[in-house]
């Protein structure tokens, strides 16, 4: 790939082979731990080893966190309890506005700079959800151009620089039938665009989860995990309103190999009986029963 001046602006060292794949296809989301923070009423700063602790306590060697774990203030202490933990980064979470060129700009930059701290810990994809508008309203057409066009720049950014761009949802993106969602399946380069399927959002907003997988099929890079009951998210990753076994038995059809990320998450409601750490050594042992994965 010959770079643009703008993709060259933006590259840091040089350009960089994919590296094969290896280890496991199974990680853990740091979300869940930003919640544990505040349900300690502690800074996320504050539990860093503890919770990295856990992850690794819980059987998991790898991890997909976001920008809140690398501010200026938090970057190197995350860095070393990452080491300390011998936690590897296939993918990192990088958020950000893509519907407006300015702000695009601006999360592009952010991703390539978090990515390139996350490489030596094996990180190769950066998953980003683009921002909703205010209030969750719907993008405008232009919008949605814009954001389609800004997305296959960022994935080409990514590229030359060694990394993938996997583009995650929540529920905004799925209302009037997943507008959002299809436009960015179908205005995207699959050259430069995967996607990270979150299946509970999917069901969460109203669709079902097997068949988004069933039209993205190749698309889909990496899958986000977690289950409910009556839509109420349970502590664990376990049987519920989600037929997991059912998600891993047409992957195995079709030949699918995503990372599976376990994501959990509590609402306000979701009756939590065990420690976190608990809940995340059962959460492993159950994806790896379903998916046929070693953590």
């Amino acid at each position: 790939m010959n770079p643009t001046r703008r993709q060259a602006l933006l590259t840091v060292g040089g350009a960089i082979l994919f590296p094969g794949s290896s280890g496991s296809r199974l990680s853990v989301e740091g979300y869940i731990f930003q919640q544990y923070a505040e349900r300690q009423k502690k800074q996320l700063g504050d539990v860093l080893s503890e919770v990295f602790g856990m992850a690794h306590a819980a059987g998991f060697h790898n991890i997909e966190i976001n920008q809140a774990f690398f501010t200026p203030e938090l970057r190197e202490r995350t860095l070393n309890r990452l080491k300390e933990n011998q936690l590897r980064m296939p993918s990192v979470y990088v958020g950000g506005a893509m519907h407006t060129r300015d702000e695009a700009a601006a999360t592009t930059a952010r991703a390539l700079e978090i990515a390139e701290i996350c490489k030596p810990f094996g990180c190769t994809a950066v998953v980003n959800n683009p921002t909703p508008k205010p209030a969750d309203a719907q993008k405008t057409d232009e919008e949605l151009t814009v954001q389609a066009s800004a997305l296959n720049d960022l994935g080409q950014v990514l590229r030359y620089n060694g990394f993938e761009l996997r583009i995650h949802h929540h529920t905004p993106e799925l209302v009037d039938n997943a507008r959002e969602w299809r436009h960015i399946l179908n205005h995207t380069d699959p050259k430069y665009v995967a996607l990270c399927l979150d299946l509970d959002w999917v069901h969460q907003g109203g669709l079902k989860p097997l068949d988004l997988l069933r039209e993205a099929r190749t698309r889909v890079h990496e899958i986000h995990v977690r289950n409910a009951k009556d839509k109420l998210w349970l502590e664990a990753l376990e049987d519920g309103d989600i037929d997991y076994r059912e998600i891993a038995a047409f992957m195995k059809q079709e030949n699918l190999k995503p990372l599976v990320i376990v994501e959990l998450a509590y609402r306000a409601n979701t009756v939590v009986v065990r420690p976190l750490g608990e809940d995340l050594r059962l959460s492993r042992i159950y994806a790896e029963q379903v998916f046929g994965l070693r953590a």
